[in-house]
């Protein structure tokens, strides 16, 4: 089958990507040819691979009319959701900023996974977002926090992670505690820079609105008018996590980011992640966002990662419940 689509040669050049990298990508994994017209493509191959190569063709194409430079992860997505492109999702999302960094970059949700969670960041009181590396949990809730904080909706932003140990103790690292916890709380401190940037965030910091500190510090405290994120939450324990949802007070908003997979507790530990999620998930107030390989907007190869791994642990998954049904 043969189809042709007229797109604007400047277009046709952002979507082709540098050295036609991204068409690259569209033919191997649709088993299609794309030929460039100079004012269109033509797409030859199977009917529904060239169908499914219109959908891309035309989403990437909508995406570039809106300004947007085509990237791989922009066609690598497309790709992912290739059968529900009819409605331009992907040009919809582009649509929602939530704000800018200090750079002036936009920060918006790049997956329909992304979406959901800053929807339900927006609706509820509680949201659990789960998810692998390079998902956009954290950035993505330090976005909205900073957001509702400039636009006076709460008084402060709380950050907080559990100080676990991966590997090293805490008594053999230089400086007092403050030193000790800093490097656990360095991934916080990296997205209050480039979305707040470093002197609005020291300054907020010395008038006490901004409060960044181990989960060990939440207890015995109730936290209103804040926009409260609890990160690296698969490392607290049961007692830990019901601790801090027990401190959320009136005019709050409490985000909880964790991967499951990911876990530095002691061997045969309970998360308090996987009993919170459990417990919690018929609460009406509560939305608990899964994300997955697809959600990943890092470099490629950590989408390929993720995916692996994903692989690997449902094999395994497999083995051992046929092991136990051996037994």
């Amino acid at each position: 089958m043969e189809k042709t689509i007229d797109i604007p040669s400047d277009h046709l050049e952002n979507i082709f990507g540098e050295f036609d990298h991204n068409i690259a990508i569209i033919e191997r994994s649709l088993g299609v040819d794309v030929v460039n017209r100079g004012d269109g493509v033509k797409l030859i191959g199977d009917e529904s691979a060239v169908m499914a190569a219109e959908n891309v063709m035309e989403e990437l194409f909508s995406l570039s009319k809106r300004g947007n430079n085509i990237s791989e992860q922009n066609v690598r997505y497309a790709l992912s959701i290739k059968e529900n492109l009819g409605n331009h999702p992907m040009v919809k999302m582009d649509g929602e900023i939530i704000c800018h960094t200090v750079n002036g970059k936009p920060v918006k949700p790049k997956t329909l996974g992304q979406k959901a969670y800053v929807d339900a960041i927006k609706k509820q009181m509680i949201v659990f977002g789960i998810g692998p590396a390079g998902t956009g949990k954290t950035y993505l809730a330090m976005a909205m926090a900073i957001t509702a904080f400039n636009a006076g909706e709460v008084s402060r932003i709380i950050l907080t992670r559990p100080a676990i140990e991966a590997g090293e103790k805490l008594g053999f690292l230089p400086g007092d505690l403050q030193s000790k916890v800093d490097p656990y709380l360095r991934p916080l401190y990296d997205a209050l820079y480039q979305i707040m940037g470093a002197e609005s965030f020291s300054r907020n910091m010395e008038k006490g609105s901004i409060e960044v500190a181990p989960l060990a510090y939440m207890r015995g405290r109730t936290l209103d008018n804040s926009f409260i994120i609890l990160d690296e939450a698969q490392n607290t324990t049961p007692a830990q996590m019901k601790m801090f949802l027990t401190r959320i007070g009136f005019g709050s908003k409490a985000i909880i980011t964790g991967d499951e997979t990911q876990k530095d507790l002691p061997k045969d530990a309970v998360s308090g992640l996987d009993v919170a999620t459990k417990v919690l998930s018929r609460i009406d107030d509560i939305s608990i966002i899964r994300l997955d390989g697809r959600d990943v907007v890092r470099h490629p190869l950590v989408q390929k990662i993720v995916g692996a791994y994903e692989e690997y642990e449902a094999h395994m998954k497999k083995r051992e419940k046929k092991g136990a049904k051996r037994n």
